[in-house]
C-alpha cells in the first residue's frame, strides 16, 4: 500500500496489529531474514574512504551467523535476559554482531565513546553493566588508553571483549596492533580481556545455546538520552518496540522493492544507525553500506561520498542537517546519483534554504522526520510518495499516535490542542519504551488521558488540518548541536559554581553550519568582578565534554526572569536570533532593514524582516539557519 497521506495511515491500520504477524524478537527478525534472503548481500564495511572500492562482504546468512555465535559467546560469559552487556565502539561490523547478538542474550546498552572517561565509568555503574565490549588498543585511537584506568575500578564489570581492528589493516599493521595488545594486557589486572574474534570462532552457528524464546515485552536494549553531554538518563527499551519500528517506518516508505542499497554513517550508538540504516532495512532484505568507522567524522567520508553514490548504487540515507551542508560544499554534478531516491533527516530541524538547495542540487527528496529514543526511534515523517511539506515533521506512523495538548497548571490533562494551535507533543503506541532506570527520572514522564498512557516529549508543536506536525520549541530545553543533544544544566551547574556568578542560563545560539552551539549569560554576584574571557577559561577547565563549553559567554546586569523569579530563557533566544540576523546584514553592509523577533503563538520563535530590495540577497542567507522568517513588505 502506497502511504500518501493521514488517510492512508488510517487504512493500514484497518487490520489489527496483532494480525500482522510481527517477529517477537529483533533476532528472530533477524532470522526471518537470512531465510528469506539467504545469499543476498547484507552488509559491506569500507574501512578507507578514500580506497572506497576496497570493501569487507556479508550476505545474510553470513551475517546472521555472526549475530548467533556473537549470542552464544556472551552466553557463555553470564549474559542471561536481564543481564546488562555495554559497548564502547566506533562503526564496524563487530559492532552489529554485538548489538543484535547482544539483545538476543541480554540487554545491550549503548555508549557513546566520545564521552568522557569518567562519564562512561559512572554509565556503567549506574546500568550494573557486566561485560564491556570495546576496541583493542590502536596507535591512531586512544580509547582503551581512556577506558583502562576506568574499568580497573569497576569491580562489576568481569569481562572486557576487545574488537581488533587487525582485519582490516595490512600485515605489517596487524603485527603492531598484536604488540600493542601484549603490553596492554600486561597492564590490566581486573577483568579478563577476550578476543571478540576468537571468542565467535569458538561457538555454533546454527542455534541459541540458551534455548532462548525471547518476548516483545522483555527488554533489549539500553540507550543513554536527554543529552550526549552530562551524564544522560538511561532509558530502557524492549524488543517488541524496536520490531514494530522498524516494520512501521518501512511501511510509511511503500511502496519499495527490496534489495535497496542503504548507507550508514550516523553513529551505531544513536537509535537512527542502529534502526533506520540496520534492522529496518535488514527487516526488508536491503543491503547495508557501512561508511567506515567513523562515518561522517571520518574526514574522507563527505569529500568521497557522492563517488560512494554512485559506485554502489546508494538508494537511501539518513543524516542530520550539518552533513547536508557538508555535502553540498562538494559539488555533486560530477556523478551518477541517479541510483539516490530518498534522504531522511532528523534530530535538528532543516534550514528551509539548505532544504530547498540540496534538493535543487541532487534531485534527492529529503524526508523530514521526528523521533526520540524513548519512541524507538522514529514517531512521524513525511510520506514519500504525498507531499513534502517543508518544515515539517510529517505525518504519524502507522498504530503510533500522536497528540497535541494542553495542560492546566498541575500538569495534567486539560485538552486537545485545536487544529494549529500549539501544544506538548505525546506519543502512545507498541513503540514506546519501558521507562528510565532510576526511577525519578520517570516523574512527570506519562499522561493519562482517557485511561491511556501517553509519553510526554517535552516537545511542543502544532497539527494542521492535514495531520502535518510542526515543531514550534523545545520545552526540556536542549541544544542541538550538529545533531546531538547538549543538556544546557551542564554548562549552568559548572558557571554556577564559579565564586563571582549569581546566575548562569545556558542556549542555543543560531548557527548556519551547526544548527546551534551553546552560549550563556550570567549576572553577577553584587560587588564581584569578573570578565568574559575568566569565566570562558573557567568553562574550559570545569566542562568536560568539548561540544559543550559555550562559544560565547555575556555578563548581563540582570538576566530576565519570570513572575515567580526563574530565568525567562525566551528572551535570551530571542536576543541570539535578532543578533544573527543583525550580523549577517551587517556583513552586506546593508541598512535601513527592520527586524523584530517575537514568540509567535502558533509558529514559535520567529523573525519579522521588512527589508525591501534587499530581501533577495538576504533571504539566502538567513535560510541556513533554522529560526523561521516571515518577510515584511
Amino acid at each position: 500500500m502506497t502511504v500518501q497521506s493521514l488517510a492512508d495511515i488510517s487504512s493500514l491500520e484497518q487490520v489489527p496489529l496483532s494480525e500482522r504477524g510481527l517477529p517477537s524478537s529483533t533476532y528472530e527478525a533477524l532470522r526471518r531474514a537470512a531465510e528469506c534472503n539467504p545469499r543476498a548481500p547484507a552488509l559491506s564495511f569500507v574501512p578507507d574512504a578514500i580506497d572506497f572500492k576496497r570493501t569487507f562482504e556479508w550476505n545474510y546468512t553470513q551475517l546472521f551467523a555472526q549475530i548467533t555465535r556473537a549470542a552464544n559467546a556472551f552466553h557463555d560469559l553470564g549474559i542471561v535476559p536481564g543481564e546488562v552487556l555495554a559497548f564502547i565502539l566506533p562503526n564496524l561490523p563487530e559492532t552489529h554482531f554485538t548489538i543484535w547478538g547482544g539483545e538476543a542474550a541480554g540487554i545491550v546498552m549503548a555508549i557513546n565513546p566520545l564521552l568522557e572517561a569518567k562519564q562512561i565509568a559512572n554509565l556503567l555503574h549506574s546500568a550494573k553493566a557486566t561485560v564491556v565490549v570495546t576496541l583493542a588498543p590502536t596507535l591512531d585511537n586512544n580509547l582503551w588508553a581512556k577506558l583502562a584506568g576506568p574499568l580497573n575500578d569497576l569491580p562489576g564489570i568481569r569481562h572486557i571483549v576487545w574488537v581488533s581492528m587487525a582485519p582490516y589493516v595490512s600485515e605489517p599493521e596487524r603485527d603492531t596492533l598484536a604488540s600493542l595488545a601484549r603490553k596492554a594486557r600486561a597492564l590490566h589486572s581486573n577483568a579478563a580481556i577476550h578476543d571478540l574474534q576468537t571468542l565467535l570462532e569458538a561457538q555454533p552457528e546454527t542455534h541459541l545455546k540458551s534455548g532462548r524464546q525471547i518476548r516483545p515485552e522483555e527488554r533489549s536494549s539500553y540507550f543513554c538520552t536527554g543529552g550526549t553531554t552530562g551524564l544522560p538518563k538511561i532509558a530502557a527499551r524492549t524488543h517488541g518496540s524496536e520490531v514494530f519500528n522498524a516494520w512501521a517506518m518501512a511501511a510509511h516508505l511503500q511502496p519499495r522493492g527490496s534489495g535497496q542499497v542503504i548507507f550508514c554513517g550516523l553513529p551505531l550508538f544513536h537509535v537512527n544507525g542502529q534502526l533506520v540504516t540496520g534492522l529496518m532495512p535488514w527487516t526488508q532484505g536491503d543491503h547495508v553500506i557501512l561508511g567506515t568507522a567513523q562515518g561522517y567524522r571520518d574526514p574522507g567520508v563527505i569529500p568521497h561520498f557522492w563517488a560512494m553514490v554512485e559506485h554502489f548504487g546508494i538508494n537511501f540515507f539518513s543524516g542530520v542537517p550539518t552533513v547536508y551542508a557538508a555535502l553540498l560544499r562538494n559539488d555533486p554534478s560530477n556523478h551518477d546519483l541517479s541510483s539516490l531516491r530518498y534522504a531522511l533527516c532528523g534530530a535538528a530541524p532543516m534550514p528551509v534554504e539548505l532544504f530547498r538547495e540540496f534538493e535543487r542540487q541532487t534531485g534527492v527528496h529529503i524526508l523530514e522526520g521526528y523521533g526520540l529514543t524513548e519512541g524507538a526511534c522514529v514517531s512521524c515523517v513525511n510520506p514519500p510518495h504525498g507531499e513534502r511539506r517543508i518544515g515539517s515533521i510529517g505525518i504519524r506512523l502507522a498504530y503510533q499516535d500522536m497528540r497535541l495538548v494542553v495542560l492546566n497548571d498541575s500538569g495534567l490533562y486539560l485538552r486537545d490542542a485545536d487544529i494549529d494551535e500549539v501544544g506538548l507533543v505525546t506519543i502512545a503506541g507498541p513503540n514506546l519504551f519501558d521507562g528510565y532506570l532510576e526511577p525519578h527520572h520517570n516523574q512527570g514522564l506519562w499522561i493519562d488521558i482517557d485511561s491511556r498512557r501517553w509519553l510526554n516529549t517535552g516537545d511542543l508543536g502544532r497539527q494542521d488540518a492535514q495531520g502535518y506536525l510542526w515543531l514550534t520549541g523545545r520545552k526540556k530545553e536542549l541544544i542541538i548541536r550538529g545533531g546531538h543533544n547538549i543538556d544546557p544544566k551542564q554548562i549552568e551547574e559548572t558557571l554556577q559554581a564559579h565564586p563571582a556568578i549569581a546566575l548562569a542560563a545556558a542556549i542555543g545560539c543560531p548557527d548556519a553550519h551547526s544548527g546551534e552551539v551553546p552560549v550563556a549569560y550570567v549576572q553577577l554576584k553584587p560587588g564581584q568582578l569578573c570578565t568574559t574571557e575568566e569565566l570562558l577559561a573557567f568553562a574550559h577547565l570545569n566542562i568536560s565534554e568539548r561540544a559543550a563549553i559555550p562559544k560565547r559567554i555575556e555578563i548581563l546586569k540582570e538576566l530576565p526572569l519570570t513572575a515567580v523569579g526563574k530565568i525567562f530563557k525566551p528572551a535570551l533566544q530571542q536576543r541570539e536570533v535578532a543578533n544573527t540576523v543583525q550580523q549577517e546584514i551587517g556583513h552586506l553592509g546593508l541598512s535601513g532593514i527592520e527586524v523584530n523577533v517575537v514568540q509567535d503563538n502558533n509558529r514559535g520563535l520567529l523573525v519579522r524582516i521588512r527589508a525591501g530590495a534587499h530581501q533577495k540577497i538576504l533571504a539566502p542567507l538567513l535560510g541556513c539557519y533554522s529560526f523561521q522568517v516571515d518577510w515584511i513588505d
